[in-house]
């Protein structure tokens, strides 16, 4: 092949390059290029990913059906380890397994938090609602069996509940003092001072 006909293909693939780039740039919307010419740094879409060294997903904001605009944070094995949502408010932090262990949130204006374990029971939670504050603690089957709160009218309260879900004994220090009742396993007090 002689020089002229390298320039020559040379010259077409130029010309095929360049006809590219201008369908390319032709096709911009226009309102892209409106903003990007009035001095508008804003870039709009419904997904972002963001790619470590390697191209594997390691942050990703997005629109989502069940929860609006969601930020999802990967490990370096591409399992969540922090979801941030805003139309249900909530920040869910994930174990190196990728199992949700940590969820804040606010959900019909009550704020809360809660623990769950290794197998995806909930351990513990945290709430605040018009009542007051309350701490649930849960036994390895998720079930309630320990509360503490702060009512208003009555102050603090600690109630214990049995395996079968029954509250057996509680524990109040109100205004006139503090109270304790135990309860038998069909609700009747056996128990009680004052």
């Amino acid at each position: 092949m002689t020089t002229e006909e390298r320039v020559e293909i040379l010259e077409r693939e130029l010309a095929g390059a360049k006809r590219t780039i201008a369908a390319l740039t032709q096709g911009m919307p226009a309102a892209l290029a409106q903003d990007l010419g009035a001095g508008r740094k804003e870039v709009r879409a419904n997904r972002f990913v963001v790619e470590d060294a390697a191209g594997n997903e390691r942050a990703v904001l997005e629109m989502t059906e069940e929860h609006g605009p969601a930020l999802r944070l990967l490990d370096e094995n591409g399992l969540f380890r922090a979801v941030v949502t805003a139309d249900v408010p909530g920040l869910s932090l994930h174990d190196e397994n990728g199992d949700v262990r940590v969820v804040l949130g606010v959900v019909m204006d009550v704020p809360g938090l809660t623990l769950l374990d290794q197998k995806g029971k909930t351990r513990a939670g945290l709430g605040l609602d018009e009542e007051g504050p309350l701490l649930m603690l849960n036994d390895e089957n998720g079930e309630h069996r320990a509360g503490l709160t702060m009512f208003e009218e009555h102050g603090p309260a600690l109630m214990l509940v049995d395996d079968n879900g029954k509250p057996r004994a509680w524990l109040e220090v109100g205004k006139d003092g503090p109270r304790l009742k135990l309860i038998d396993e069909k609700g009747k007090p056996i128990w009680q001072a004052p």
